[in-house]
């Protein structure tokens, strides 16, 4: 398939939040209390939540800016792209970028809304209501069929988290972000029945629990001297501990209707970890007392869970080993894994090195992710202007350059420093 023919709908991208975003969907007696965004004396903007500062990282938001101001150090709006934060520039960005619809993780709420769990329960909630409302209303509502709309968890209650879920399903939403792992967290593990409204609630709905990686807080760092090399090459491994925790654990058997994304994964590995699952289940089930109704666990895999990458030649090459209904495309703007706005152009190469049918193409770019989602953006914007090619040709003369945005030059010593200290501190939290 030539590159401007294809349709792409990438399932992981993210936001990074507007400052008025509350204005309209918290109660007005909250408003004084709400998380509010702070420009500081340095030129960066921090969101502050009664004690806790949430900077905006520079790894957050680098599209369309040199690799030289990439790092962990905190950053302003003014630095980075309008399109991370306006959603109309978003839009016009995802036409320059050939991207037809995205789904958009949140950023300084954290991917299950763990900052939202107070000591007032009622605040709490409304909290979660009022970005979940702001979200479907304003974000996804501005442009119908552009963006799959997803909701924040209400991670400390099952029981109000699962009415969420059917809340914002009767709003048109099928996707729940969700931790990788709860009992990180301190909250029950997928093990513990005290899920089981919350996965009811999904089955009944027709709701993806999207699962993100970094998304329990904890990251991957083998020592506190570790390079941030390390950390950032072991992210993708959180989520596969997700996978084999779910895979194993009652939920699956109990509510086998239930589907998990795990989002911007990857997929190279995952042909290893079905094989591994099969030998484990051949070797130990008479012991862990595992049983999947005559199924091996590979082929439970592939009846519950989608599997996301950006361009891995690798899971390409791979993919009828993982499960040609099993894999949707992800673009990740504006991180840093993105190759936006040429993501088109990487994906293709991909595609073309690896002899990709149009029909396998169509499923990885569009057709699963609008199945897994129950997402139909054609209803909304016919076909044939849903092309790589027809939506640039729509954002003619939109600025996709590359250049600077920072205000000041970070030398990449003081980064690594920084990332050392931040790990020491975290290790020391630990303690």
């Amino acid at each position: 398939m030539h590159r401007d023919d294809m349709v792409l709908i990438s399932v992981d991208d993210h936001i990074i939040e507007p400052p008025d975003m509350f204005v309209n969907h918290l109660p007005e007696r909250y408003r004084a209390e709400a998380p509010q965004l702070v420009h500081r004396d340095d030129g960066t903007d921090v969101w502050q939540f009664r004690d806790t500062v949430i900077p905006n990282a520079a790894l957050n938001a680098v599209a369309g800016r040199p690799k030289g101001e990439y790092g962990l150090e905190p950053q302003g709006l003014d630095e980075i792209r309008p399109g991370c934060y306006d959603v109309h520039e978003r839009i016009k960005d995802m036409n320059a970028g050939g991207i037809l619809a995205q789904m958009n993780f949140p950023s300084f709420p954290g991917f299950s809304a763990r900052l939202f769990a107070t000591d007032d329960a009622d605040f709490s909630l409304a909290l979660v209501r009022a970005y979940n409302d702001w979200h479907i209303d304003e974000w996804c509502g501005a442009y119908p069929g552009r963006f799959i709309p997803m909701a924040l968890p209400v991670i400390w209650d099952a029981e109000l988290c699962a009415a969420e879920v059917r809340r914002v399903a009767a709003k048109g939403v099928h996707s729940l972000t969700f931790t990788e792992n709860p009992a990180v967290l301190g909250y029950p593990s997928f093990h513990d029945p005290y899920w089981n409204p919350l996965w009811k609630a999904l089955v009944d709905t027709d709701t993806v629990l999207s699962v993100h990686i970094g998304s329990s807080g904890r990251l991957t760092i083998p020592a506190v001297d570790s390079p941030p090399d390390v950390m950032i090459t072991l992210q993708p491994m959180n989520i596969v501990s997700a996978a084999a925790d779910l895979l194993w654990s009652p939920v699956i058997k109990q509510f086998p209707d239930i589907r998990i994304a795990l989002s911007e994964g990857g997929t190279g590995w995952i042909p290893y970890f079905l094989e591994r699952l099969d030998r484990t289940f051949e070797m130990h089930a008479t012991w862990t007392l595992q049983d999947f109704g005559g199924k091996l666990p590979s082929e439970v895999f592939r009846e519950h869970f989608l599997t996301c990458f950006i361009s891995d030649s690798l899971g390409v090459k791979l993919r009828h080993e993982i499960g040609i209904d099993n894999i949707a495309w992800e673009c990740d703007y504006p991180h840093s894994d993105s190759m936006w706005p040429n993501a088109p152009e990487e994906l293709s190469e991909v595609l073309t090195q690896h002899d990709v049918p149009d029909a396998d193409t169509d499923k990885m770019t569009h057709l699963n992710a609008m199945r897994w989602y129950s997402f139909d953006p054609f209803a909304h914007i016919p076909r044939e202007q849903a092309t790589v090619g027809a939506l640039r040709a729509a954002a003619a003369g939109h600025d996709v350059s590359i250049r600077s945005r920072s205000h000041r030059v970070v030398d990449p010593a003081d980064k690594l420093e920084a990332f050392r200290s931040r790990a020491r501190a975290a290790a020391a939290a630990a303690r």
